[in-house]
This record gives structure tokens, sequence and C-alpha cells, in this order.
């Protein structure tokens, strides 16, 4: 029994030094890359209160761009709260299919990824930075432009909190980025 238990306990030992011999000695010096601030996709994702943003842009390749650091966007990314407002979701896009017409499923996924990539390609300008004082720029989303304006009020405060978009829109965050600048509000840009 003692000879049984004293083989069981020392067996691993034994096993253990026998693999030491063919163990693979590595570079003991091993440098990790580093960078002084997180990409926009490493912020949208710790960023809580857009999370349904970057949940429809994951669905788009456009949102490889976020991780490249070589990028310069600017992201305005509505919040959760903007998002769940909205009548009619980013998925299903300004028009409905008519009561009586049946397309197939294939057809319905190929017009809610179109519909996604339009709505999200309107929250992206491919520049950063930007300003904001009765500034117009291009979106992804070709023939959409965003035109920032600041709001009356206390000059001490930074531009982008004074922000005001289309249809009275306001900027309530900002998150940099070593490739751009995501800005958080409190509505959505309209596509029509």
């Amino acid at each position: 029994m003692r000879l049984q238990l004293c083989t069981l306990l020392a067996l691993p030992l034994l096993q253990a030094s026998a693999f030491q011999s063919e163990q693979i000695v590595m570079d003991p010096v091993f440098v990790p890359q580093q960078s002084r601030q997180p990409t926009l996709a490493d912020v949208l994702t710790i960023e809580p209160s857009a999370s349904i943003f970057y949940s429809y842009a994951r669905e788009l390749t456009l949102s490889n761009k976020f991780s490249e650091s070589d990028a310069s966007f600017t992201v305005i990314a509505p919040t959760n709260k903007a998002v769940m407002a909205l009548a009619c979701k980013p998925h299903q896009g300004p028009g409905t299919v008519e009561s009586g017409i049946e397309i197939t499923e294939e057809e319905m996924d190929s017009r809610s990824k179109a519909n996604v990539e339009r709505w999200v390609s309107a929250h992206i300008i491919p520049q950063s930075p930007i300003t904001f004082d009765d500034q117009t720029y291009e979106t992804l989303l070709g023939g959409k432009s965003l035109t920032f304006s600041l709001s009356k009020g206390e000059s001490d405060v930074s531009d982008w909190s004074r922000a005001v978009l289309e249809n009275n829109v306001h900027i309530i965050g900002k998150r940099e980025a070593s490739n751009g600048v995501l800005y958080l509000i409190d509505g959505t840009v309209l596509l029509d």
C-alpha cells in the first residue's frame, strides 16, 4: 500500500524531470508592442454608452479601419439611448416592404446590411481632427455631410461640448484615439 502511494506521488516528479530536458528556452528579452493611445476600435469596445452603434458597425468591413493605425477618422456615435429612441432601427431602413409582397430571407438580409452600412457611414467623417465653428464635413455616406455650429454660452469650455449638429443634436462626450476621435451624441444623424 505504501509502495503504491509512493509510486503515485513520485510518478509526476519523474515525468516532469524527463520533460525538462525537452523544454525550449525562449529569448529572455521580450518587448511587447506598445502604443500611447488605443485605436478607435479599442475605444468603441470599452465605451458602454455606444455599444449598440458599435455592434452595428462591426457587421461591416469598414469597421476594420477603426483598428488601422494610419487611418484618421472622426466617429460621431449616437448613445444607446438615442438608437433605442429611433422609430425605425438602422437595419430596418427608411422603406418597408409593401404588404402582400413576399421577399426571400436572403433579400431581407441584403437590404438590412445595406441599411446598416448607410446609417453607420453617415456617422463617420474620414478626417480627424475637426473643428466645430460653422463647419461642414462630408461623411463616408456619399452625398451626406454634417454641419456643426457652436451654441452660445460659456466660452471657457471646449468647443466640442458646445457643438450642435443638425436637428439640435448635441455632442455629450469625447474619447481620443491614436487614429481619430470618438464623439458621443444625444441623437442620431438623419439620413433623409
